[in-house]
C-alpha cells in the first residue's frame, strides 16, 4: 500500500481568484457541524476539506461518509486519514436517517472511506443505511457514493443495487495514464466496468463519475475519459479543479480556468450525458439535490423525444 509519507512534500501555488471561498461562519454551519457530532457522524465536506463546505452547510446540505473515517487507501489526491479504521458501528445507519430526518433533506448523499478490511468492502453497510433511510424517510432520495469494492465478493456491488438508490455514483478521478501517482490502489477499468455494471443489474438506477482537472492530465485525454464513461452508459459527469490538501500531497499541475471548464462541458453535453456539471468549484455532491431534479427532468425529457419518433 503506498502511504502518503512517501509523497515529497510539493508546495501549495496561490488560488486564482475564481476558487477562492469564504471562511464557514454562519448559524447553519454551526448547527450543522453540531448535529454531525451529536450522531457520531463523519462528513466528507469535513474529511476531504472541501471548498463549499460552507455554502453546503449553510443551506443545511452535508454528504455523510459511512464506515469510519479512516481509510484503508492512501491516494495522492485525498485528505482523508489513511490507517487501520475502528469496527464497524452498528448505530451508524440509525443515525444517518436520523439526520436525514431532523434536517429535512429532501436529497441525501452517502459516501463511505474504502473499507479493503471488510470482505464485502463495505457494501452491507451501504445497503443498511439505504433500508434504515427507506424506512424513516421515504421521501427523501438517496444517493451514494461508494468504493470500487475492487478484489470484493461478487455480492458487494448486487447487493446495493438490489436496495436500489435513486443515484449511484463513482468516481473515476483522473484520467488512466495518472492513476499509478494519483489513485494507485485502483485500477480505471475496474471502476468502468462497476459502473457499467450497475446499468446491467437495474437501468432504473442513475449513474454518475466525476474527475479532478488540474493534476496533469491532457485535453485528449480528458475527452477520452469522456467517451468511456458513455461507452458505460453514465447517466451524470462532475469536473471539479483539483486542490492540494496539505504540502504532502500531489502538486496542482495547473488551475483550469472557468471558460475551459465551460468547453468541456460543451463536448460532453455533445457526446449524451442525462447531466454534466463542470466549473473550478464543482464536487461529487455539490448541489446534488438539484441535480438529481435535474437528471429525472433530463431522462423524461429524453425518453418524450424517443418517443415521438417512434
Amino acid at each position: 500500500m503506498t502511504d502518503q509519507t512517501d509523497i515529497a512534500p510539493a508546495p501549495r501555488q496561490r488560488k486564482p481568484d475564481w476558487i477562492r471561498v469564504k471562511a464557514p461562519t454562519s448559524v447553519g454551519f454551526a448547527e450543522t457541524k453540531k448535529l454531525m457530532r451529536e450522531k457520531n457522524l463523519a462528513t466528507v465536506c469535513e474529511e476531504a476539506a472541501c471548498p463549499n463546505i460552507g455554502e453546503c452547510w449553510t443551506r443545511k446540505h452535508a454528504t455523510v461518509m459511512i464506515l469510519g473515517d479512516t481509510c484503508t487507501r492512501a491516494c495522492a489526491f485525498c485528505n482523508v486519514k489513511t490507517g487501520m479504521p475502528r469496527m464497524v458501528d452498528p448505530k451508524e445507519p440509525q443515525h444517518v436517517a436520523d439526520v436525514a430526518v431532523q434536517m429535512g433533506l429532501k436529497h441525501i448523499v452517502i459516501t463511505s472511506v474504502d473499507r479493503d478490511d471488510l470482505p464485502d468492502g463495505g457494501a452491507r453497510q451501504f445497503v443498511k443505511v439505504i433500508e434504515a433511510l427507506r424506512a424513516q424517510a421515504p421521501d427523501t432520495t438517496i444517493e451514494i457514493l461508494t468504493p470500487d469494492f475492487r478484489n470484493k465478493v461478487d455480492s458487494a456491488l448486487e447487493m446495493i443495487v438490489e436496495a436500489r438508490p435513486d443515484v449511484f455514483n463513482h468516481n473515476l478521478e483522473t484520467v488512466p495514464r495518472l492513476y499509478p501517482t494519483i489513485r494507485p490502489g485502483a485500477r480505471y477499468y475496474a471502476s468502468l466496468r462497476l459502473l457499467e455494471r450497475v446499468k446491467t443489474l437495474d437501468p432504473s438506477i442513475f449513474t454518475k463519475s466525476g474527475i479532478m482537472l488540474g493534476l496533469g492530465e491532457q485535453r485528449l485525454e480528458v475527452h477520452q475519459v469522456m467517451d468511456d464513461m458513455r461507452s458505460a452508459d453514465i447517466d451524470f459527469l462532475t469536473m471539479g479543479q483539483y486542490l492540494q490538501p496539505t504540502p504532502r500531497h500531489a502538486k496542482v499541475a495547473d488551475f483550469v480556468t472557468p471558460q475551459a471548464f465551460d468547453a468541456y462541458a460543451s463536448i460532453a453535453r455533445a457526446k449524451g450525458f442525462l447531466l454534466v456539471a463542470s466549473s473550478p468549484l464543482t464536487r461529487s455532491s455539490y448541489h446534488a439535490g438539484d441535480d438529481f431534479e435535474r437528471l429525472r427532468a433530463n431522462r423524461e425529457a429524453r425518453l418524450a423525444a424517443q418517443a415521438a419518433r417512434g
